[in-house]
C-alpha cells in the first residue's frame, strides 16, 4: 500500500476518485428517489461528445464535457417539462442526440485513441490540472446540496406537494440538475463516461439494503462507495485492471455480499421515505 502511494499519479487519483465517491452517491441518492436513475447515464454519454469535441479544438476536453453537461442538463429539465406525462422521453431524445453527435466528433478527433481515457476511466493521465477542478467543484456540489437539503428531499417524493408547499420547485430542479451534469463530467477521468451512471447508482442500491431513513441511505451510500473507489483503485494498480470498470465491479460484489447476508438474516422489507 505504502509503495502504491509513493506514485504521484496515485496520490492524485485516490484524491480525485474519494471527492467523486462522496458526491456521485449524494447525488445519486437524490436521483433514485425521483424515479430518473437514467439521468446520469444520458448525461454520461453526452458528455463524451464535449470530450471529442475538446479534443478538435484543442481545449482541454474535462472543460468542454463540463460545458456540453451542463447544456445538455438544461436541455433535459426544459424538455422534461414539456413531456410531463412522458418525462422518460426528454431522456430518450438527449442520450439519441448525445451519442449521435460523440460518433460523429470522436472519428473526427485527431487523437481518437485517446478518448478511450475518458470513456472507461484511467489513474495514469489524472493530472494536477484535474485536482484543480475537482476539488473546489466538488465542494461547491457538497455545499449546495447541503445548503437545499430538505427543499431536494421534498422535491424528490413529489413535485406537486412541494410546489404547494412553497418550495421553488423550478429553481431546485434546475440547480439539481447541474450539480448531476458537473459530477459527471467531474468523474470521467477516474470513472469513465461509460461507467460513472454506475457509482450514482449501485452504491445507493448497496444502501438501500441496509438503510432506514433518508439520511441513513446517503451515508451509507457515500461509504460503499469510498470502499469501491479505494478497493478498485488499488487492486487496479496492483494487477493492471481499468480502474473505472474495477471500481464498478468492486461495488457490485458488496452489493452482492449485502444482499447475501440480508438474505441470511431473513428477508427485511426496504424503506419507505415517502
Amino acid at each position: 500500500m505504502s509503495e502504491m502511494l509513493t506514485y504521484s499519479f496515485m496520490q492524485r487519483a485516490f484524491i480525485v476518485g474519494n471527492v467523486i465517491a462522496v458526491i456521485a452517491p449524494l447525488i445519486g441518492v437524490f436521483l433514485i428517489m425521483k424515479r430518473l436513475a437514467l439521468i446520469g447515464n444520458t448525461i454520461s454519454h453526452v458528455a463524451l461528445a464535449g470530450v471529442a469535441l475538446g479534443m478538435i479544438l484543442g481545449i482541454y476536453p474535462v472543460y468542454m464535457a463540463l460545458l456540453i453537461s451542463v447544456i445538455a442538463a438544461l436541455g433535459i429539465e426544459r424538455m422534461r417539462k414539456s413531456y410531463q406525462d412522458y418525462a422518460e422521453l426528454s431522456l430518450s431524445i438527449i442520450l439519441a442526440t448525445g451519442l449521435g453527435m460523440a460518433t460523429i466528433l470522436i472519428s473526427l478527433a485527431p487523437n481518437s485513441a485517446g478518448i478511450m481515457s475518458y470513456l472507461f476511466g484511467s489513474i495514469t493521465l489524472v493530472t494536477r490540472q484535474d485536482l484543480s477542478i475537482v476539488i473546489p467543484l466538488g465542494i461547491i456540489i457538497i455545499l449546495v446540496v447541503f445548503k437545499y437539503y430538505y427543499g431536494l428531499f421534498y422535491l424528490s417524493f413529489n413535485e406537486e406537494d412541494a410546489r404547494l408547499s412553497g418550495i421553488p420547485v423550478r429553481f431546485l430542479n434546475i440547480v439539481f440538475i447541474l450539480i448531476i451534469s458537473l459530477t459527471i463530467a467531474l468523474s470521467m477521468r477516474i470513472i469513465g463516461g461509460l461507467l460513472i451512471a454506475s457509482l450514482i447508482s449501485i452504491p445507493v442500491a448497496t444502501a438501500l439494503q441496509l438503510a432506514r431513513s433518508f439520511k441513513g441511505t446517503i451515508i451509507y451510500s457515500i461509504f460503499f462507495a469510498v470502499v469501491s473507489v479505494n478497493s478498485g483503485l488499488t487492486f487496479s494498480f496492483y494487477y493492471d485492471l481499468a480502474p473505472g470498470g474495477t471500481i464498478i465491479i468492486t461495488g457490485v460484489a458488496i452489493l452482492v455480499l449485502v444482499i447475501g447476508l440480508q438474505k441470511l438474516k431473513g428477508y427485511r422489507k426496504q424503506p419507505d421515505f415517502s
